[in-house]
């Protein structure tokens, strides 16, 4: 069987190979040090290129944070971010003058539509021991008729995420964090409104899915025929499917036509991303991403005279209080704090 429904596979490094309607798929998984006053690591940073630090020198990098790890004020337009962060924290600020904490499983889903400029920063808030950070950023194309819609993000805090577990007789359990895209039963919550994946018809899903050693879970049928389905196993010993095991660090795609089960004798984690297809050119050049040339030249046209509204606070890459809690504070002036 596994011969039939595994049509591609491929190693995976910091960024994973995505196919449409994802544009980008990175796995941040860095063993930072000790925190010191600046919420910055508590460490040498000689040798390092600060700057474009992605090394991964003593198992962490700083990207293109100089004092705290992260990636300072930068420009998008015309598709969405999905931030999952599994371990540690994010701290976002944008030109709309939102800000936001999230971590410990939340999910920041934006839509940078007609374009909004934004910092993510990872502080490292514990001075007494390490502080691990594991994020998936996932970009999600936008079909031409909403690349110029408004900027939009939507909170999905760990404790709402709907979640599919199964725990058998022998008390080992399988998990589905269910982020978008119905999962048999489950219903997602929902997706910005302008999103590609708010269109019932795209059949867009991203699942986390954990497995305990000796588990199995079966993967619900796509909804489209035209639905492309890639799974990406990205921890613990690997996946069976068939007579086919596929290892740590492996992305494939699967048929999303058939009921696929994955067994894991030692355990495993695996994102899987599906999507029936926008289908339309791409033309991208860094963080704007349109449908033609013309659509990038007046892009750079745009962002030189407007700066997408310019950059509110003092510093490229803002942090919050290291004693500050998760939050949202949104453009209108909403305020999330999940419990």
């Amino acid at each position: 069987m596994s011969d039939d429904v595994i049509l591609q596979t491929v190693p995976l490094g910091l960024h994973w190979p995505t196919i449409d309607p994802f544009l980008f798929c990175a796995h941040h998984d860095d063993q930072y040090p000790a925190g010191n006053n600046d919420l910055g690591p508590n460490a040498s940073l000689e040798g390092r290129n600060i700057g474009m630090d992605f090394e991964g020198i003593d198992g962490w990098r700083m990207y293109h944070g100089s004092v705290v790890p992260g990636f300072p004020q930068h420009p998008h337009r015309g598709f969405e971010t999905i931030t999952y962060v599994r371990k540690g924290i994010c701290d976002h600020s944008d030109s709309l003058g939102a800000s936001a904490r999230f971590g410990e499983g939340d999910v920041q889903w934006l839509t940078a539509g007609a374009g909004i400029v934004h910092s993510e920063m990872m502080p490292l808030r514990n001075q007494s021991a390490p502080n691990p950070l594991e994020l998936f950023q996932i970009w999600l194309n936008l079909p031409a008729v909403d690349k110029m819609s408004d900027p939009y993000f939507t909170m999905l805090w760990s404790g709402q995420l709907p979640k599919v577990r199964r725990t058998d007789d022998h008390g080992r359990s399988t998990e589905v964090v269910v982020i978008a895209g119905r999962f048999g039963d489950t219903a997602p919550l929902s997706p910005p409104p302008d999103s590609w994946a708010s269109k019932a018809t795209a059949d867009v899903a991203v699942w986390h899915i954990h497995l305990d050693p000796g588990t199995s879970i079966k993967l619900p049928v796509a909804t489209s025929a035209e639905t492309v389905r890639t799974l990406y196993v990205f921890d613990g010993d690997g996946v069976q499917i068939g007579t086919t095991h596929l290892d740590c660090d492996t992305g494939s795609v699967v048929r999303s036509n058939l009921a696929i089960t994955l067994q894991s004798t030692g355990g495993a984690d695996c994102l899987v991303l599906q999507g029936r297809p926008i289908g339309e050119p791409v033309a991208q050049q860094g963080p704007f991403v349109m449908n033609d040339e013309a659509g990038l030249r007046q892009t750079f046209v745009d962002y030189q005279r407007t700066g997408f509204g310019g950059w509110p606070w003092p510093v490229d890459g803002p942090v919050h209080a290291a004693d500050r809690e998760r939050f949202a504070l949104h453009p209108d002036g909403r305020l999330e704090e999940p419990n």
